[in-house]
């Protein structure tokens, strides 16, 4: 065999050794990640329940889970009260928090930044049922916060009752800001001390070392931050689960709390399956439209 053929022969082995290390990933993403996902999207044009005639024959009913989605009015309700807890609790709240709370520990001693830290990140560290019966308790009628506001002369307030949306909004930015807050303490850090002193030394301001260095400088993490919070807090469910039930009414009713109750209180799985398909669709756009900004 000539040394031509030898070394095709050694190219093409090298070339497929990386399908040797990769493999063992690949069947773990094929068994637990793309079979659950094509599981799914075959239930959601299903009968599937679990009571009832549907649970002994399962039916194709073709695209009538979803007509029946897009004409439902309670989830055109779940999806706006899920954009209004996304943006105010991921987007503006741990987002803006968790990068002002990084930018006040910057360059400051270990002691404020071991306290602060530890802080904020005793939210992130609870579990997320214990927050939400943390923050129950500090809401309700009985709670620590209207202890507080009664001790100054003023009324009770039902705030679970009153505005439910506001406290699961600002309960998901207490127990979620700490992730943000790393990210962005970590991303700051990185940025070059001499930079900043050569913009002092040719007289720019705070301000201008603000918007024209630093946040230049860590867009791509601000971006990042904000794929990752987003889709975090498109899945929560216990801490609105357990806080308000996605009550009074449907006001806190989010698309997981929408699908969690068609799936397992009404028992129409194939209907759930349909709704948890449209809650993994605006992940994917909104996902897209962030790696897109980052490549511009």
């Amino acid at each position: 065999m000539s040394s031509l053929t030898l070394d095709r022969v050694d190219k093409r082995r090298k070339s497929y050794t990386w399908l040797f290390f990769l493999l063992p990933s690949i069947v773990i993403m094929l068994i637990f990640f793309i079979y659950p996902i094509l599981l799914t999207f075959f239930y959601s044009f299903t009968n599937l329940a679990l009571t009832g005639e549907a649970a002994r024959e399962l039916k194709f009913v073709g695209f009538d889970n979803y007509t029946r989605m897009f004409q439902d009015p309670t989830v055109r309700i779940s999806i706006w009260n899920t954009l209004v807890f996304l943006i105010g609790s991921a987007v503006i709240g741990q987002q803006v928090l968790g990068f002002l709370i990084a930018l006040l520990m910057k360059q400051r001693n270990k002691t404020f930044r071991r306290v602060i830290g530890t802080i904020v990140l005793a939210g992130w560290v609870t579990p997320e049922i214990v927050c939400a019966l943390c923050l129950y308790s500090f809401f309700g009628d009985d709670g620590t916060l209207n202890a507080i506001i009664t001790f100054f002369g003023f009324s009770e307030v039902t705030w679970l009752f009153t505005v439910p949306m506001l406290t699961i909004i600002l309960a998901n930015i207490w127990h979620g800001t700490a992730f943000s807050m790393l990210v962005f303490q970590a991303a700051l850090d990185d940025v070059p001390n001499e930079i900043e002193e050569a913009a002092v030394v040719d007289g720019a301001s705070k301000w201008k070392i603000f918007t024209r260095i630093i946040i230049p400088y860590i867009k791509g993490t601000i971006t990042t931050n904000m794929m990752l919070v987003t889709l975090q807090t498109l899945g929560v469910f216990g801490l609105i689960y357990a806080m308000t039930g996605g009550g009074p009414g449907n006001s806190t009713t989010t698309l997981p709390i929408f699908m969690y109750n068609q799936a397992f209180v009404n028992y129409q799985l194939g209907y759930g399956t349909a709704i948890s398909l449209l809650l993994l669709l605006i992940g994917i756009v909104l996902s897209l439209l962030y790696i897109r900004s980052m490549k511009e």
